[in-house]
């Protein structure tokens, strides 16, 4: 049997298990047992538990718990609230500023918190009551909140840079830094897109007369400034050699959870005890879809599916920018159906040889995946954001968040043709602070 036919077998039974709602690490991990005792036969089960534990025993792999602990504990306080308030006192003269002050607190939110449903559920709650009661229509108080919430993978520290970075062994202090100007631009986009949505609907006109003193705005920013000069802190740390990704993200867990129990007075033993087990959820669902996707990777490997694509891919005499917008297509329908870490997981390892062999810089890649993924975070079927939204603002309907969500996909995706012309967005950062 070819190793096309056989990786469309597996392929196909992995679609089946995930379409039945198995969860993704078992499904990867089934698919990838029945294959190799199918064809190594029962010998192939002692190098099961060697190949999940062996990629789990990576020094480099307690960044991922220690994020989202810092994340959780932003996200078990009102620091969401807080710079949601902030943001609008400095906004609130622009006409559709109150949109603005939304996309904004997303942005230093997802910063803060690394997680996009953390972020959309986090602002949405304050931002979606507040721009529906001052008369905005129901799609773009959804999508702006389910666009703004996309930022989280992109702004570093990103757990899904993180996740990148193991699975093709890349810096991750280069591929948070490679994400900065990009996230900013993103932002910068899905602002100026609002600022012509609300300016063609003469949003928030009505309340540019209301005006805030120097000192009322000053006053909103005691509480928001600590959590931004930890994660500016942790950036310091990562690239001037300070520590290593995982101590700072130690660091940064501690120091945020410390911030939350003193400013937000969380000394409650039940409120901790919750943070700690959403934690340790989300991180053993991360670590086992971490374990499952190795095996998966080696039982492709051990068909020669994996050398088989990337032979086929390599050998199509096409230009490279064709190439890129075949892998680019082939990302897009994948984050349709699968979130974001597995798909860096089954795909990175084999799409990172053929693009470093075409000429693209493997930084600027991690970001154009990145993005890749934030536009599966909200379209349908998955559209995880979409429904995060739908569940903190049930009176709105799943079809509204999608629709005012569209006007941002298109952002991202003329953020993709940017990158494409002007990839120095993405690797100069990089180059001038580490070299």
């Amino acid at each position: 049997m070819s190793p096309g036919i056989m990786g469309l077998m597996l392929l196909g039974g992995l679609l089946l298990l995930l379409a039945i709602g198995m969860p993704i690490a078992f499904s990867l991990g089934l698919v990838s047992i029945v294959a190799l005792l199918l064809t190594e036969g029962m010998g192939s089960l002692d190098l099961i538990g060697e190949l999940v534990f062996g990629n789990l025993a990576s020094f480099s792999l307690v960044s991922i718990p220690m994020f989202i602990l810092m994340g959780a504990a932003i996200s078990a306080s009102p620091a969401g609230k807080d710079l949601y308030e902030a943001l609008d006192r400095w906004l609130n003269r622009v006409p559709g500023g109150l949109v603005l002050s939304n996309l904004g607190a997303c942005s230093l939110f997802a910063a803060l918190s690394g997680s996009s449903p953390a972020t959309c559920a986090a602002i949405g709650k304050m931002g979606i009551p507040e721009m529906q009661k001052r008369g905005y229509p129901d799609e773009i108080a959804a999508g702006s909140i389910a666009a703004g919430g996309t930022l989280g993978i992109l702004i570093p520290p990103s757990i899904t840079m993180i996740v990148y970075g193991i699975a093709t062994e890349t810096s991750i202090g280069r591929l948070f830094l490679a994400g900065v100007l990009p996230g900013v631009m993103l932002t910068a986009l899905f602002m100026i897109w609002t600022l012509i949505a609300c300016r063609r609907r003469g949003l928030g006109v009505d309340q540019l007369g209301r005006r805030y003193t120097f000192r009322e705005r000053v006053a909103a920013l005691p509480r928001v400034v600590p959590f931004l000069v930890v994660v500016l802190a942790i950036l310091f740390v990562l690239y001037g050699g300070v520590a290593t990704p995982s101590e700072a993200a130690g660091v940064g867990a501690l120091f945020c959870l410390l911030l939350v129990i003193l400013i937000y007075r969380l000394f409650s033993l039940k409120s901790l005890g919750r943070l700690f087990r959403d934690t340790l959820k989300e991180s053993v669902m991360i670590m086992l879809i971490i374990g499952a996707s190795e095996l998966f990777s080696f039982a492709l490997s051990s068909l020669f599916v994996t050398q088989s694509i990337a032979a086929w891919i390599a050998d199509l005499d096409v230009n490279r920018w064709v190439l890129m917008a075949i892998i680019n297509l082939f990302l897009l329908v994948a984050g349709f159906f699968l979130p974001p870490v597995a798909v860096i997981l089954m795909t990175a390892p084999i799409l990172l040889p053929i693009i470093t062999q075409a000429g693209f810089d493997p930084y600027w890649f991690a970001v154009v995946l990145t993005i890749n993924m934030e536009i599966g975070l909200i379209t349908p079927p998955v559209g995880l954001n979409l429904y995060v939204i739908n569940g903190i603002a049930p009176e709105i309907t799943l079809r509204s968040i999608l629709v005012g969500s569209i006007p941002y996909v298109l952002c991202m995706v003329l953020a993709i043709v940017i990158l494409c012309l002007v990839p120095e967005i993405a690797t100069w950062l990089p180059s001038a602070v580490i070299g």
